[in-house]
């Protein structure tokens, strides 16, 4: 008698939104190919007043949770699919849940017949995206130290205490020249333990390695703070490869926790879902960074979204207007195993725009408000980044060793 009245006490507990909501499931083991699945959203309640003065999301409700956790079983009964695990994401009002697809059939077509359902928001594919680096290694480039002036960058701000989501590989978190760059480290990447990768350490290391430490290099924006979202993982040592979910995931994390910039060094084909998680991360001012893919029609995804900064490391006849110009061949840069070496690639230009961005940050933030920062960027004829001009623009003074010409200029509106 006394299992049975708990028993009901708990269930009205949990209709009530008392008792805590149930946790989401852990990751499941990633399958052997993860294009071998889709995903399937349902519609999240808007938020509702509460008697104590909150508004409360639809996915905390634990019997509408449960709900929707019957609607997903349903479909993949219906469907043949196996339901492997959920992820609620308010910050774009869906449930998100994973199903995995029989060999015999296309994860496309699946996602066809299930979008067509009235209960479902919209159903895809799981897409794998890949970090673009290691093209044209041998083509030397200058570095930021003397193309972008650093030194006297540092002199008026090292992005001090600004928040960069590093969504990539994993990084060395004690590297000698990122020990205590990180604020937060997460791993999206189901099956793996969390570890250190090489292209994730690299991208870190040009954004926020430690400057006068006596050791290796020092980043573009030294005193900001890193989230290392690791939602890729490391195939071979040319080759770190990323899932709509794990992307979805990192994005979801870099806007619950406050991220200022996001990095996205990594392309792939277009995604529903990651490109709704960028749009809702700029709706909120996040600037957001990737890197072109020279051989995608308009720099690929999700570098050709719209408010998204594109960036490349060299002139291409093929890049879309808009596109900027940073340093990306032979970078000095951090390595697992606590090392160093040079690294070539829109990756790491796409980086050195998240660690500049920081800069402009700090400085905007001594001057008040004004527009989503990535439209400070100032670029040249050839669509290389002034980097001086773009830290004078944020901070609405002179930041480089300028003349009267150089300053007007690069206060110029825009």
């Amino acid at each position: 008698m006394r299992t049975a009245i708990l028993a009901a006490l708990i269930t009205l507990l949990i209709v009530l939104g008392i008792a805590p909501a149930a946790q989401a499931a852990e990751p499941a083991t990633a399958p052997a190919d993860p294009k071998q699945q889709v995903l399937v959203l349902l519609h999240l309640p808007a938020a509702h007043f509460r008697a104590d003065g909150n508004y409360a999301s639809g996915y905390a409700d634990a019997s509408g949770r449960t709900a929707r956790r019957r609607v997903a079983a349903a479909l993949a009964r219906a469907h043949g699919l196996g339901l492997r695990t959920d992820w609620p994401m308010p910050n774009i009002g869906v449930d998100c849940y994973v199903m995995d697809v029989p060999a015999e059939r296309h994860p496309d077509d699946v996602a066809l017949q299930l979008s067509g359902d009235p209960r479902v928001e919209w159903a895809q594919a799981v897409h794998l995206f890949q970090a673009l680096a290691h093209d044209d290694p041998l083509f030397a480039m200058q570095p930021a130290t003397a193309a972008w002036r650093l030194a006297e960058l540092h002199a008026a701000a090292g992005g001090r205490e600004v928040r960069v989501a590093v969504i990539d590989s994993g990084i060395q978190l004690d590297h000698p020249d990122l020990a205590g760059q990180v604020s937060a480290s997460l791993n999206m990447v189901a099956g793996q333990p969390y570890r250190a990768e090489a292209h994730g350490t690299a991208v870190a290391g040009i954004i926020a390695a430690r400057a006068d430490n006596g050791v290796g290099i020092a980043g573009v924006a030294p005193q900001a703070r890193l989230l290392a979202l690791r939602s890729c993982w490391q195939e071979s040592a040319a080759e770190s490869l990323c899932t709509s979910l794990t992307l979805a995931l990192a994005l979801n994390a870099a806007i619950d926790r406050g991220a200022q910039v996001i990095n996205l060094s990594l392309g792939g084909p277009p995604d529903r879902l990651v490109q709704q998680l960028i749009e809702a991360a700029l709706g909120r001012r996040i600037a957001v960074v990737a890197a072109v893919d020279r051989t995608a029609p308009k720099g690929g995804f999700p570098a050709g979204l719209k408010g998204v900064v594109a960036v490349i490391d060299e002139a291409a006849t093929t890049a879309p207007p808009g596109t900027l110009i940073a340093p990306g061949r032979d970078i000095p840069t951090t390595l697992p195993g606590s090392r160093w070496a040079t690294v070539s690639g829109a990756s790491y230009a796409a980086a050195h725009v998240s660690g500049l961005l920081a800069l402009m940050i700090e400085l905007r933030t001594r001057v008040g408000a004004g527009p989503p920062i990535a439209a400070d960027l100032v670029a040249r004829a050839d669509g290389s980044i002034d980097a001086c001009a773009s830290l004078a623009r944020a901070g609405a003074a002179c930041v480089c060793a300028c003349g009267p010409a150089a300053a007007a200029d690069s206060l110029a509106p825009h």
